[in-house]
This record gives C-alpha cells, sequence and structure tokens, in this order.
C-alpha cells in the first residue's frame, strides 16, 4: 500500500473517521455542506468568468463584480474545503484508489493557478481596472479556462465513486 492510502485507511479507521462514515445524519449532512459550498463558489466564479468573457454583466466594472462576490467565493471555499476534510476522515481510503480522485486535486491546482495569474497580473491591467469596452484577451481566455477547469474538478469529483481503483 501507498503512503496516501495508509494515511487515509487510517483516518478512515479511526474512532472519529468510523463515527462519521457511519452515522445517520452526521455524514449527508457534511455531504450536503460539500456540495452547497461548492455551488456557492463554483457558481459565483462561473458568474465571473462570464463576465470575464463578455457574455453577463457587461455594464459592471469587472473590480467591482470581484469586490462583490469575492467574500462570498471565498465563504464557499471555506465550506466546502472544511467539509471535503470531512469527507476524506470518514472515506479517504475508499476514494483515493479512484484515478479521477488525483484528476480532481490537479484540475483544482490548475484553476487555482489561473485564478492567481488573473488575480497578480490580468486584473491589474488598464482596460480591466479602467472599465474599457474591449478586454484583452488574456482576460477572456482566463475566463474559459476557469469555466473549463472547474467544469473538468466538479466532473471528476462526480466520477470518483463510479470509477474505482
Amino acid at each position: 500500500m501507498s503512503l496516501i492510502l495508509d494515511f487515509a485507511q487510517s483516518l478512515q479507521d479511526s474512532g472519529f473517521g468510523t463515527a462519521l462514515a457511519e452515522s445517520r445524519y452526521a455524514f449527508p449532512l457534511v455531504e450536503a455542506a460539500h456540495l452547497l459550498g461548492l455551488s456557492i463558489s463554483v457558481g459565483l466564479i462561473f458568474l465571473t468568468d462570464l463576465r470575464l468573457i463578455g457574455r453577463f454583466l457587461t455594464n459592471v466594472p469587472i473590480p467591482v463584480v470581484l469586490r462583490q462576490l469575492r467574500p462570498w467565493v471565498l465563504s464557499g471555499f471555506a465550506v466546502t474545503f472544511i467539509s471535503g476534510v470531512l469527507l476524506f476522515i470518514a472515506e479517504g481510503a475508499t476514494v483515493v484508489i479512484s484515478p479521477a480522485f488525483p484528476a480532481k486535486f490537479v484540475f483544482i491546482a490548475l484553476a487555482g493557478l489561473n485564478a492567481l495569474y488573473f488575480e497578480l497580473r490580468l486584473a491589474r491591467l488598464a482596460p480591466v481596472v479602467e472599465h474599457q469596452a474591449v478586454l484583452p484577451v488574456g482576460v477572456r481566455y482566463a475566463g474559459l479556462a476557469s469555466i473549463g477547469l472547474w467544469t473538468a474538478t466538479i466532473i471528476a469529483g462526480r466520477l470518483i465513486p463510479y470509477l474505482p481503483g
């Protein structure tokens, strides 16, 4: 067994992991929190991305959209992260063997790098800050990449139980 699988198995076999996995109410509530957090964060990211590609809220400056949605996106991610850790504790050894599991995290990492590049580089460009009608092509590509990567993340996450190792 690999180191990751051994670690996941020890978490799953712990008293807390077993109790959570076997709980009639706690596990479904944690799973629901995971999906709700994901819906909030990724749903609002999609709205932001649609603004970046010029298909939604075109009369609203991008910095305003970002400022208004960022706290909600980050809160959704916090809920998703915490609930995801709890789900991993409850069933990590089961999901870690799925080929979709590492794929999900590769897509998350790429989406994070795309967001970081946008925040540190593209969001500071004059056409973005000054609300010019024509946005740089890189801004639109960042929005399209984000939509694609978050879609791939969700698909990989949903495939985990259906693609056992």
